[in-house]
């Protein structure tokens, strides 16, 4: 079972503080009263009274645990929702851009401001741009985040025929690099954007074939790995309301449990 671990925080939040603060605000002055109440009727009589403090009064375990919990969560949300989140890739849709085990940083503010979970902008900061490497909402299972390059903006149309990407009926310019059997390595330029791709020597005829014509509010997406991609060529656009962000470099790569964390990747993804 998939875990809607944006959901789960703001609930956690939400409920440590709500906890925290309905105990600061009824349940410890009513605390700190029945303590002193005990105290006044006690054999220390006054003195007794002047000598509680708040560390004297028991603090029930939720709230205990309520109140260390909260600064924490509160933190992690806002810094995730709002500024920047982690993620690691999982597949080598993005090769050679990305690898699988690379752990990138992705800045949520790029594309405006969103509100976690709901996803509603509420802030407008930009829009995505053509070669944008993109974090967003899979349109067939939101709960699955991709990442792929954007291709097509607004107003585009984009064509795929014979492993060569048109746009606006112009051919993306692309310089064979080297042969990687039975991989093809390109250098292509998208827009101002120059990223290498890969293709694979033999497809299908009509793979990934096909026009789209980009309407507002909507991004067509390829991955680099061209011909081991699923990516707009077969689902579709990609609607703004479900873009999280643009990844904007790698701090780790990590490929399996078995292996050892590796920084030599470290650097900015073009």
């Amino acid at each position: 079972m998939d875990l809607d671990f944006p959901l789960i925080l703001v609930v956690l939040t939400f409920a440590t503080g709500v906890i925290w603060g309905a105990d600061r605000l009824i349940w410890y002055p009513r605390r700190k009263e029945a303590a002193g109440s005990e105290s006044v009727n006690g054999q220390d009589g006054v003195a007794a009274l002047a000598g509680d403090t708040e560390s004297d009064i028991d603090e029930p375990w939720l709230v205990e645990m309520s109140r260390s919990f909260f600064p924490v969560l509160a933190i992690v949300l806002v810094l995730r929702s709002f500024l920047v989140e982690p993620f690691q890739i999982p597949s080598g849709s993005m090769l050679p851009t990305l690898l699988v085990g690379d752990f990138i940083l992705v800045n949520k503010f790029s594309y405006g401001v969103r509100l976690p979970v709901a996803g509603t902008k509420v802030l407008e900061m930009g829009d995505p741009q053509r070669g944008d490497v993109v974090v967003f909402r899979y349109p067939i299972d939101r709960k699955t985040n991709y990442i792929k390059r954007v291709v097509g903006v607004p107003g585009d149309t984009i064509s795929y025929r014979n492993k060569i990407l048109y746009i606006n009926n112009k051919q993306i310019p692309e310089t064979h690099v080297a042969n990687l059997p039975p991989l093809q390595l390109f250098e292509e330029q998208l827009g101002e954007v120059s990223h290498q791709i890969y293709k694979t020597a033999r497809t299908r005829s009509g793979q990934g074939e096909g026009e789209w014509k980009i309407p507002e509010g909507n991004y067509f997406m390829m991955g680099d790995n061209r011909d081991n991609s699923n990516d707009s060529r077969y689902w579709g656009l990609v609607p703004d309301e479900m873009v999280v962000g643009k990844a904007f470099g790698i701090w780790m790569h990590w490929k399996s449990l078995t292996s050892l964390p590796s920084f030599s990747r470290v650097g900015s993804i073009d």
